[in-house]
């Protein structure tokens, strides 16, 4: 015969059903932070705009949305907004404008961006001129022009020609170095923009 009252059993069937409760929601929340982290690092995330160098395409500290599927396909495309690893080595993430892809030529003429020998129409630029900068990444050599993108590089500029560290300063950038690709600005929302 069993020591237990019904008052201990209903006890021990409360702290199995709490702890039962307890493990079901570790394992929701474990489970959560799993699928967070590889939408996180297989499908897309959060970008914030540190600079004006995309206005007024895109907004100082706006907040916009990369996805991060098609470049495991293809190579990024001519037009493309995306997201790369700053070459100065800061560990930051740059916004621009895919300008030229490999084996392309970029040259500037007379304040405008000239691809294989057709000016490009660039609206979001609103006719701010494209010249060459004075300056250069420390350590890389001056860009000339006209400038052939070398394999697995793409050239990208900022829509604000004016005001934008971007290809004319640090060279082509690796497509290896591209980690997203620009679908919307989601916040904020008198910002909203579909890429």
């Amino acid at each position: 015969m069993s020591s237990d009252t019904p008052t201990q059993g209903a006890e021990l069937d409360q702290d199995e059903g709490r702890t039962r409760t307890v493990l079901e929601w570790i394992v929701t929340i474990a489970i959560a932070i799993g699928i967070a982290g590889l939408i996180h690092v297989f499908v897309g995330e959060p970008f914030i705009v540190p600079t004006g160098s995309m206005l007024n395409t895109i907004q100082l500290d706006d907040r916009i949305w990369g996805e991060k599927v098609s470049y495991r396909f293809r190579e990024p495309q001519q037009g493309e907004v995306i997201m790369f690893d700053n070459p100065n080595g800061e560990g930051t993430i740059l916004v621009k404008r895919v300008i030229a892809t490999q084996g392309q030529t970029v040259d500037l003429v007379d304040g405008r961006v000239v691809v294989d020998g057709e000016e490009l129409d660039e609206p979001y630029t609103e006719n701010r001129p494209s010249l060459p900068l004075d300056q250069t990444l420390p350590g890389k050599d001056p860009v000339t022009y006209p400038f052939k993108v070398p394999e697995g590089c793409v050239w990208v500029m900022g829509d604000n020609r004016t005001n934008s560290l971007d290809s004319r300063y640090f060279g082509a950038v690796p497509t290896k170095t591209v980690v997203a690709r620009a679908l919307f600005t989601f916040w904020p929302f008198s910002d909203l923009r579909w890429f």
